[in-house]
């Protein structure tokens, strides 16, 4: 599940780079996907931590941290009989460095929750939403 997760916050990381190189100012600002992982699992905005608390996940760094670090590595989910026990029995572990990697393999500028703001949807909440705002038109 969590290759899954990471294979969303990927494309959400590659979609806050994409909308940044639009903005003429801050070009040139070291923005990069690293930035806005780093946001994500390290200081989101207060709304985003108490939705996730309340969807039940606590330790939302980790989880987003590791699901980035598998992403960074694979490609597609390794079949079982690709992995090593060893990776097995700690991937935990094994995903914090990948994403630690991933981290560093990029110079890029640290960003916080009052500069970048956005908010995190389940998939029927999300359609909810959207419905919403289609019946008011």
């Amino acid at each position: 599940m969590l290759f899954f997760l990471g294979k969303d916050v990927c494309r959400w990381l590659a979609q806050c780079q994409e909308c940044i190189g639009r903005i003429p100012e801050l070009k040139g600002a070291e923005l990069h996907e690293q930035s806005f992982a780093g946001l994500l699992s390290g200081s989101p905005p207060q709304a985003v931590r108490e939705k996730l608390v309340r969807w039940g996940v606590s330790d939302f760094s980790s989880v987003f941290s590791r699901a980035v670090g598998l992403n960074a590595v694979f490609s597609q989910p390794p079949t079982l009989e690709s992995l090593a026990e060893e990776f097995l029995r700690n991937y935990h572990s094994y995903a914090d460095l990948m994403y630690r990697c991933y981290m560093e393999s990029q110079p890029h500028l640290i960003v916080t929750a009052a500069n970048f703001r956005f908010d995190l949807y389940a998939s029927g909440e999300y359609s909810r939403l959207l419905e919403s705002e289609w019946a008011a038109d």
